[in-house]
């Protein structure tokens, strides 16, 4: 379960680095660069928390 939330999570991470990228250098137009990003954001924030908290002691 938590190599499943890590995968999801750095997919998420990479939406919201690769389109910046790709909107720069002109391969995608920046609507698409926005959508994606959205769903990166999303992606990202709602996998993240569940494998990155600490553990109790």
């Amino acid at each position: 379960m938590i190599t499943l939330l890590k995968t999801l999570s750095f997919t998420g991470l990479a939406l919201t680095v690769v389109p910046a990228i790709l909107v720069f250098s002109g391969t995608i137009p920046f609507e698409m660069h926005t959508n994606l990003m959205f769903f990166g954001m999303i992606l990202w924030f709602g996998t993240s928390p569940f494998w990155m908290k600490e553990k109790e002691l």
